[in-house]
């Protein structure tokens, strides 16, 4: 037996709002929102009284998914410093392929968006860079060069 697919990465977050604005300007797409609570929520999670509220946002090829979710109750826990460096032990990143790296960035830094290190070029076949998003999550940026 073998996995259909991968069919989203999940991201808590506070600010529900902020976090779809940074999404949409890197251009995702809101597939849809819902809220989520009761017995197959509190048992999925291991959490009692869930109320979350989600946001689907999904690649404009259809083929990724970020599941943003705020947790209205229980509270979220906080996981520490939100500046946390690049190697730290568990989720790494969230890796996006652009067009056009630095106008993303332009576009992204108003929606709090910050590098990492700086823009990186990779031979004559790959420009990279690591910032950090919403809930200081770190999201890579590659562009293939011609």
């Amino acid at each position: 037996m073998a996995i259909q697919r991968m069919d989203n990465v999940g991201i808590v977050v506070e600010d529900m709002d902020a976090a779809v604005a940074f999404f949409v300007e890197l251009g995702m797409e809101v597939e849809g929102r819902a809220r989520v609570e009761g017995p197959v929520a509190d048992g999925c999670t291991g959490l009692k009284g869930v109320r979350c509220d989600i946001v689907m946002v999904r690649t404009p090829d259809g083929h990724g998914r970020l599941e943003l979710a705020k947790y209205l109750s229980p509270a979220a826990i906080g996981p520490g410093p939100r500046d946390r460096p690049h190697n730290i032990l568990g989720t790494h990143r969230v890796m996006f392929a652009v067009d056009d790296l630095e106008d993303t960035v332009a576009r992204l830094r108003p929606h709090g968006a910050e590098l990492v290190g700086e823009i990186a070029r990779f031979e004559d076949s790959v420009l990279l860079c690591y910032l950090r998003g919403p809930e200081g999550v770190i999201v890579g940026l590659a562009q293939e060069l011609n």
